[in-house]
């Protein structure tokens, strides 16, 4: 499916939840990888605000693109942020919704 790149050029950005490692399969805790690097995926809570508007976003992003010290409230740039339309079947049902991924996050201070 393809991707769409998201502008973040006029928003301010900042971190709402820590990372946390992405698991594939939650009864074995097995860690999503980045399919390129091998490096370990991770998820980050980011509130993007935007000519007055603000949401809540779960982005995954490889731990080699993760600053240290990564914390709540801490305002941060986003680079290459992209959006893919997703949609599966579990348990006879369809899903679908929207998945945001970066390269990297890095501090705006």
């Amino acid at each position: 499916m393809p991707s769409f790149k998201i502008d973040l050029s006029t928003a301010v950005v900042f971190v709402a939840t820590a990372p946390t490692p992405k698991v594939v399969n939650k009864q074995t805790g097995e860690r999503a990888m980045d399919r390129e690097t091998g490096a370990g995926l991770s998820t980050v809570g980011l509130l993007i605000s935007d000519e007055g508007e603000g949401n809540l976003y779960q982005v995954t992003i490889p731990e080699t693109g993760l600053p240290e010290g990564l914390m709540p409230g801490v305002p941060v740039r986003v680079v290459g942020l992209k959006a893919r339309d997703w949609e599966n079947e579990f348990n006879g049902q369809k899903r679908h919704g929207i998945s945001f991924r970066a390269v990297a996050i890095t501090s705006a201070a």
